[in-house]
């Protein structure tokens, strides 16, 4: 053994001290919380009431920090480029999963360059209409689109996103085919759809709640596995295409080498605060049906959420860029 190998080996256990010692007074200054959406949406919201909770646990502030853009590339970019010391977290979505196949390259390996710390929960999707449409329920919509093939349209908040990807499950699956129509947004699609000038709807289901208890919109079905014990009213379309089912999911990552007791500690953290249902009822109240997880559980999540879309934007010959 040489000079340098020796050298290295005696200092390996005070730098594995300072290691212990830097985690253990984790977090001793901010920590960012990067959401790659803009102030005022959904996940926003989410987000800060998240950072509300964790500032008081660890006393100290989580600041949030809105990068949107590129259907949260750029904010994930944030996140997978951050220095791995615990002070950078980032909320994913569903684009997150299915980012790396509608696009030819990202700035970042999706399954390599984060830690995943906790999932958050989930969002269901709703397909709604315009009540001037003459389909009440699923079976009603398939046989109108297998009778009229290519005539009916369908309002999104955006190409990509989770909302997108289930519409066109349902093409697959179904054997139908009901064109996309992009919005830059929920509210705008929302708006032409109220205006009868796309029939139908796919949007997260809070978001149309006020419109559909207004009567200004009729939900045809959920994307839900089945009928939430939330939302009894609403049918899974899972009873008319059982293959088509999924939801909207929300999680926390880091950056890859974030040291993993800081990451157990996040998501241990996480499970605390939502077992004391007061963060799990105010997420329940901005549309999230909160639930925690452990880093392997969201890993492997957000791996057999990858499996599962892949196929789905190959048939539909997706691409974005």
């Amino acid at each position: 053994m040489n000079y340098r190998s020796r050298l290295v080996l005696s200092l390996l256990p005070l730098l594995l001290s300072k290691t212990a010692r830097a985690q253990e007074g984790w977090p001793d200054r901010p920590v960012r919380l990067v959401v790659p959406f803009p102030a005022g949406g959904s996940t926003d919201a989410q987000g800060r009431l998240l950072a509300k909770h964790l500032s008081r646990m660890w006393n100290q502030s989580v600041i949030v920090d809105n990068r949107p853009g590129a259907g949260t590339i750029l904010g994930s970019n944030v996140v997978a480029k951050a220095n791995p010391d615990g002070y950078t977290i980032g909320m994913v979505v569903s684009a997150h999963v299915i980012n790396p196949f509608v696009h030819s390259t990202l700035p970042y390996d999706t399954l390599k360059d984060f830690a995943p710390v906790s999932q958050i929960g989930v969002q269901h999707i709703v397909l709604a209409a315009n009540p001037a449409l003459p389909a009440n329920n699923m079976k009603e919509l398939i046989a109108l689109a297998k009778a009229k093939p290519g005539s009916l349209n369908y309002a999104s908040p955006g190409a990509g996103t989770a909302l997108h990807l289930a519409m066109e499950m349902l093409n697959v699956k179904a054997g139908i085919q009901i064109t996309h129509v992009p919005y830059k947004g929920g509210a705008p699609a929302q708006q032409d759809v109220l205006g009868g000038q796309v029939p139908l709807l796919v949007d997260i289901y809070s978001a149309s709640l006020p419109l559909l208890k207004a009567g200004r919109l009729k939900a045809l079905g959920l994307f839900s596995p089945s009928r939430p014990a939330i939302i009894p009213d609403v049918p899974a379309i899972s009873e008319t295409v059982p293959s088509v089912a999924t939801m909207s999911l929300v999680g926390l990552v880091a950056p890859a080498a974030t040291p993993p007791a800081i990451v157990s500690r996040i998501s241990n953290d996480i499970t605390t605060l939502l077992k004391d249902k007061q963060l799990y009822n105010e997420l329940f109240d901005q549309g999230l049906d909160a639930s925690g997880s452990t880093p392997a559980q969201f890993d492997q999540l957000i791996r057999t959420e990858m499996r599962k879309w892949e196929p789905i934007v190959k048939a539909a010959h997706i691409k974005i860029s």
